[in-house]
Formats: structure tokens, sequence, C-alpha cells
């Protein structure tokens, strides 16, 4: 039994959140959560929420003991960029590019 959480266009750099999600990836529920909220990446607080809400999705659909949950994959994708202008000299423009990220995590049950 698997459960899911997706969370799309989150505003930071893939770089910087993927850095912040291999350090959970494959650990139970209870130490990512320890380990992300002592996180001092950007990008914590995001894959926090994404986290608990795989954690209550398998809870309220699946009805999961959540002790027994880990983190079966966690994955950050490039979304889209916000392009934004900035003026420089003699009339011309520069283009600013802020990257999105598409956080995923499947949280299973693990098996005694």
């Amino acid at each position: 039994m698997e459960a899911r959480a997706v969370s799309k266009h989150v505003r930071v750099s893939p770089r910087k959140a993927r850095m912040v999600i291999d350090t959970i990836r494959g650990k139970d529920v209870g130490s990512a959560l320890q380990v992300i909220s002592m996180s001092m990446g950007k990008a914590a607080r995001p894959i926090r929420k994404t986290l608990e809400s795989a954690v209550a999705n398998a809870e309220n659909n699946y009805e999961v003991d959540v002790d027994r949950l880990f983190i079966k994959t966690a994955t950050v994708d490039m979304g889209r960029s916000y392009r934004r202008l900035k003026p420089r000299a003699m009339g011309r423009a520069d283009i600013i590019r802020r990257p999105t990220s598409h956080i995923t995590i499947v949280v299973a049950e693990r098996e005694e």
C-alpha cells in the first residue's frame, strides 16, 4: 500500500530542494520529520508540508498505522520558470528566470 502527495509550482530552486530531500529519502516518517524540522534550507517547509500531506493521505484513505510508514520515493522535478524583465543600460532588458519545483513524496507501509 502506497500513498502519495504532490506539490506543484513551489517557488524554490530544484537544486536546493534536492539537497534537502536527499537527507530524508528512505527514512521512517518520524525521523524524517525531525530531520526536516532542523534543516535550514528554504525548501524544508514545503517538503515538510508535502510529507505531512502524504502521511495524512495514507492514514485517511488506507487506515494505515502512521508509525509503520517510511518514505519509499521522494523526487523533485523542474517546474516552469517564471520570467521577469530587469532593465539594463541603453534601453535593453535582461530576462531573469525564477525556477519552480514539483515535489513528489510516496510513503509506504514497512513490512515486518
